[in-house]
């Protein structure tokens, strides 16, 4: 199984967008600072998991949230104020 995740800096308005086998270890790896990408914007709050069984989809999910509409879609309905 694979999921896509979204975590938001609680910090800066920061989104990141990933795909991984264990939400779990990833989110931690984040929140200790070994992405490199991700480090300046810690912590984070986890602020959406999808399960799919197939990498293949995995994957196309995980390119459209990180796309221009696909971050709206995450500011729209994760990010309500």
């Amino acid at each position: 199984m694979y999921y896509v995740y979204v975590i938001f800096s609680k910090l800066r308005k920061y989104i990141y967008v990933g795909l991984t086998n264990d939400v779990k270890r990833r989110f931690e790896q984040h929140q200790k600072g070994y992405n490199k990408k991700t480090r300046a914007y810690r912590p984070f709050q986890l602020i959406n998991v999808e399960l799919f069984f197939s990498r293949i989809d995995a994957r196309k999910r995980e390119k459209y949230l990180k796309s221009g509409i696909g971050k709206e879609w995450i500011k729209l309905r994760l990010l309500k104020d």
